[in-house]
């Protein structure tokens, strides 16, 4: 897949509304996996296994680009400094939050709190980008946010872990809305790249000082040598991809809805392994995503969205753009 860096072509909006929505929904549906995986990784030193999560994505990810031709244009001095907060906050930030929370509080409380990232993409994504917030699309955030939770459970927890919970909330918005400036001049597959590199980087020093002083540093079983590269395969390099995809076509309120596709794909494949079971809260919940994901998908563009991201006038707008309208496959 070529992307293009201009954002002008003839394919239909429709179309590429369609495309965006399947990448999404299939990178998204990906990420909802990573908990089987990381069923697998209870003993293994969580820094040292992020590290080398993040490692085998980076390396995985040229490879993708070289086959599918993909430019690789050279940040800029702004946007380097964009890079290495995404890769902070969205990816390093976030899995030391969650890590914290699950401490202190059920994983239902970290689910919740993290399941809101539509409802408040839908809004700080207009309001940081100078458009008017589409009330058809936060109201679809609200349906897709109240089936996660049904899915999901509300648990019980600590102040401490709501805390925490509320800053892997924030990781997870900036994961998308840091991006949006990014991708319409770097592209999904450098910007996937730059960021699991840095938060390499940024993980692997934390690792080092604090797995390493303490001895828990040691290499990975088989079992836990396959989830990590199921891990860095599937659920780092393929899904980030898939999603900064969508999200160039969707923009930031639309493809946050598909959020809500973690919870179901985590309730669907848990029962696979033996933790979880399928019941009709997760059934109900499911579908109450399912009407959200529909009702915001069709929702027309609201006044003054255009095609921001993909204009060439634009791209040094410092403001979140609205979704690339047009983009050959």
């Amino acid at each position: 897949m070529t992307e293009s860096t201009t954002g002008v072509s003839a394919v239909p909006r429709s179309r590429g509304r369609t495309i965006g929505a399947l990448c999404a929904g299939l990178g998204t549906a990906l990420a909802g996996t990573s908990f089987v995986a990381t069923s697998l990784l209870t003993h293994y030193p969580f820094l040292t296994g992020q590290t080398i999560r993040f490692a085998l994505g980076a390396l995985c990810l040229p490879v993708l680009a070289a086959l599918s031709r993909t430019p690789w244009p050279r940040p800029t001095r702004r946007e380097w400094r964009l890079l290495a907060l995404l890769a902070l906050t969205g990816l390093v930030g976030f899995n030391l939050a969650a890590l914290a929370a699950l401490r202190s509080a059920e994983p239902a409380v970290l689910g919740v709190v993290v399941g809101a990232t539509p409802l408040v993409v839908a809004v700080a994504g207009p309001l940081l980008g100078g458009r008017p917030v589409s009330w058809r699309l936060t109201g679809s955030a609200v349906l897709v946010v109240a089936g996660a939770a049904l899915v999901i459970g509300y648990g019980r927890g600590s102040w401490a872990g709501v805390g925490f919970s509320l800053l892997a909330l924030l990781g997870e918005v900036s994961f998308t809305l840091l991006a949006v400036p990014l991708l319409p001049r770097l592209g999904a597959v450098p910007v996937a790249s730059y960021v699991c590199v840095l938060a390499t980087v940024e993980m692997g020093i934390l690792a080092a000082a604090i797995d390493l002083p303490t001895g828990a540093l040691r290499l990975p079983r088989p079992g836990e040598l396959a989830a990590l590269l199921y891990l860095a395969m599937a659920v780092t390099a393929a899904a980030f991809i898939l999603y900064y995809l969508g999200l160039r076509r969707l923009g930031p309120e639309r493809t946050s809805l598909f959020a809500g596709l973690i919870p179901v794909t985590a309730a669907c494949t848990a029962p696979l392994v033996g933790s979880g079971t399928l019941g009709a809260a997760q059934l109900a919940g499911s579908a109450l995503v399912g009407i959200g994901l529909s009702a915001g998908l069709s929702a027309p563009e609201p006044v003054g969205a255009g095609s921001g991201a993909g204009d060439s006038g634009h791209r040094d707008r410092p403001k979140v753009p609205g979704p690339v309208a047009e983009e050959n496959p």
